[in-house]
């Protein structure tokens, strides 16, 4: 079988963990009989500086005809401040993906790892099982608002983001959380700050409507305050989390406490919810570009490496690969083979290859 790849490096340390990501990937396809067609190209703000776009077209029509598109990250300081003609999503290359995509479904996991847990704030035995999918709704909401800007209102600057989320939007994504988590603990919790919102006392109404339909699921409404309150007190007792866009985007960075560092966090954006078989997705690590590294070879690559794992659950359905990825990832670990953010001395290309040395054994 043929498997079109798009690979967009991005900035920073991007091109650097995606070419790590990319041989696990080939060692990945080799196990499962497959070919990867790889085809690279510029994205963010890689792709401002040679062409002055964000994200050129041709790269959107590329997208459309891969079966998935890893990410290797984007962004910095440098393209921070520059402005494009048109929404939100043209201020960001992946946001365009996103947006044209509709790769609305975000999966942001966080778990703990036993050779890690001195590298976490929690003491032992409150953390140590925690394992929790932040699930972020990743095309709608304050992050593509179509009514911002800013104005001056009686002589005052003022900045302002619509925040909107129709129901036909919360219900898919809340569809695609319960799904998720019947194949984990059976637990959800949705998020949001209905108390005070009236775009959040709609998401209140139609997660709940979708959880009746989901009665083999334990469901709960909860704060967004409190829920992260909640998620740093008792860890464990949290399995799937949902979230809007914004919410989702600091949740899933806070969840990452629990794995010791940003560097070990993969991510999923999905185009379907995942029930009904393969999805076309967009994968990258969270780690961010982290520019002041860039190009010295040190960049923890299992969040991107975790990624690819991911891509072969949810677009290849693999599952069987991602569950002996990561248990690789966890013996390279426990041999203490770590980058400079866990506190070792392994470079990037070494840590991959003592996960590549474990998958062959």
């Amino acid at each position: 079988m043929q498997v079109k790849l798009l690979a967009l490096g991005g900035d920073g340390i991007g091109p650097e963990i995606l070419a790590e990501g990319l041989r696990v990937a080939d060692a990945l396809a080799a196990k499962a009989g497959l070919t990867l067609n790889v085809e690279h190209d510029l994205l963010h703000g890689a792709s401002w500086d040679v062409h002055r776009t964000f994200c050129r077209p041709e790269v959107l029509d590329k997208a459309r005809d891969a079966n998935a598109i890893l990410v290797g990250a984007v962004g910095g300081p440098k393209w921070d401040n520059i402005r494009m003609p048109g929404g939100a999503e043209c201020q960001d290359g992946l946001m365009y993906l996103r947006h044209h995509l509709q790769t609305y479904l975000g999966l942001r996991p966080a778990r703990a790892w036993q050779s890690l847990l001195h590298h976490t704030p929690f003491r032992r035995g409150l953390a140590d099982r925690a394992n929790v999918l932040i699930l972020r709704e990743m095309c709608g909401g304050a992050m593509f608002a179509r009514e911002r800007g800013q104005r001056q209102v009686n002589g005052v600057r003022q900045g302002y983001d619509l925040t909107a989320y129709d129901e036909d939007e919360i219900a898919r994504f809340a569809h695609g959380g319960f799904q998720l988590a019947r194949g984990r603990r059976g637990k959800i919790v949705s998020c949001d700050k209905s108390n005070v919102m009236e775009s959040y006392k709609l998401w209140r109404e139609v997660v709940s409507e979708v959880a009746t339909q989901y009665p083999d699921v334990e469901f709960e409404n909860m704060f967004a305050d409190n829920c992260a309150y909640q998620l740093m007190c008792r860890p464990e007792d949290f399995d799937v989390v949902l979230s809007c866009n914004q919410l989702g985007d600091i949740l899933s960075d806070l969840t990452a406490v629990y794995s010791g560092s940003l560097g070990m966090l993969p991510s999923a954006c999905l185009s379907a919810n995942p029930e009904g078989g393969p999805v076309f997705g967009v994968y990258e690590s969270t780690s961010g570009s982290a520019p002041d590294i860039a190009g010295q070879g040190i960049a923890n690559p299992i969040g991107m490496i975790l990624s690819v794992g991911m891509m072969f659950e949810y677009t290849l359905v693999r599952p069987d690969l991602a569950k002996a990825l990561e248990q690789a990832v966890e013996q390279v670990l426990a041999d203490g083979i770590m980058t400079r953010d866990l506190g070792g001395t392994a470079d990037s290309v070494s840590v991959t290859d003592a996960i590549l040395e474990r998958l062959s054994g």
